[in-house]
């Protein structure tokens, strides 16, 4: 396994044994920490520093004042051409992690999932076939299934409706929308606004593979150094309309030592990399957990990468992504890069939805 190992792996094994993430377990009450390297001086974001990159990173504007795809733009038909052009052996491999039947702290937190069969019922332990026409018994088999889209074990694609900031005592969503919210969803920037179909370039950023690790411990941040040490490891350069995938080994642990908070304690970007994905120009932000290193490790908010990239930035993100299959076969490959397909489901004013998306090699 190659890795990169200097100095700045050298500071992080020595805060992993000063402060190691294996002291909050598995099991019980789980109280997680920020990571003390989110506040030395040159790391340390603040809400004020957070407020004038409101403005200073804001795509309000950039593609027209009733845009509501944000980010997605820089999709273009010439992004996606380059992207097929990234096929090679044709391998496929899943980037969605579906719901799961399991009740845990990490899943169904939001609303159960249930899956029943609506043209049988079971009375006094008997299947009896309902919806019968003229006497027959139906010749095939009919299935409903319900569950919450945010669910902590569902890759979604959240909406650009779904976080708010406050301008001006208003609540305000990307491009200067009013949040205007009804009981059937959210008026604009819905997922339904959002387009349905995208093929681009995909980019695996694996840290536990750069750090000869099976994963990142619990609310380990990912600084820009990281993900720039990456690019020279992978020999990729991240850039405009690309689709970044960033890993953390979030299924990985959670096949080792089962469920855990990751909503409170998982790895994930810090703030300082905000700056960084508008240079950048990421066109939709995927991570195998909520994205935001948690904690955050700035005070007064615990997910700043969510509020800045779907508020400000307008960048769709992707909590919960599937990672493991993806990282099996770029690592036997030697590539990073792919063509990945994503396809929407447009949900009438939802605020997400399944991320519904593979990878090609």
């Amino acid at each position: 396994m190659r890795k990169i190992l200097g100095y700045q792996d050298s500071i992080w094994k020595l805060l992993l044994i000063l402060f190691p993430a294996s002291l909050i377990g598995f099991s019980g009450a789980q109280e997680f920490q920020a990571h003390p390297s989110t506040q030395l001086p040159s790391r340390l974001v603040t809400l004020d520093i957070l407020k004038q990159w409101e403005e200073e990173l804001s795509n309000w504007g950039r593609w027209g004042s009733d845009d509501q795809r944000g980010t997605l733009n820089l999709i273009t038909p010439e992004k996606t051409r380059q992207a097929a052009g990234l096929v090679r052996t044709g391998e496929t491999v899943t980037l969605q992690h579906f719901v799961i039947e399991e009740k845990a702290i990490d899943s169904q937190a939001f609303g159960d999932y249930e899956h029943w069969m609506t043209n049988l019922e079971v009375r006094d332990g008997e299947v009896i076939p309902v919806r019968v026409k003229d006497g027959e018994e139906p010749s095939f088999a009919m299935d409903g299934v319900q569950f919450e889209l945010h669910d902590g074990m569902m890759s979604h694609v959240d909406a650009l409706c779904h976080y708010r900031s406050e301008v001006d005592g208003e609540y305000v969503i990307f491009n200067g929308y009013p949040q205007n919210l009804t009981s059937s969803g959210c008026e604009d920037l819905a997922i339904d606004r959002m387009g349905t179909s995208y093929v681009t370039r995909g980019i695996l950023v694996d840290m536990p593979l750069l750090r000869g690790v099976d994963w990142l411990e619990p609310s380990t941040p990912i600084y820009v150094e990281d993900l720039e040490a990456w690019e020279e490891f992978a020999g990729v350069k991240i850039g405009s309309g690309d689709a970044l995938f960033i890993r953390g080994g979030r299924w990985a642990l959670r096949d080792a030592k089962g469920p855990w908070a990751y909503g409170q304690g998982g790895a994930g970007l810090h703030a300082s990399v905000l700056p960084w994905l508008k240079e950048r120009d990421i066109a939709i932000l995927i991570s195998d957990a909520a994205n935001d290193v948690q904690p955050s490790g700035v005070a007064g908010i615990n997910r700043p990468v969510h509020q800045l990239t779907q508020v400000n930035l307008g960048l769709p993100i992707v909590d919960n992504g599937y990672m493991q299959e993806v990282a099996e076969v770029a690592e036997r490959l030697g590539r990073w890069e792919f063509m990945t397909s994503i396809q929407i489901n447009p949900i009438k004013g939802g605020t997400a939805s399944p991320f519904n998306a593979h990878a090609t090699f």
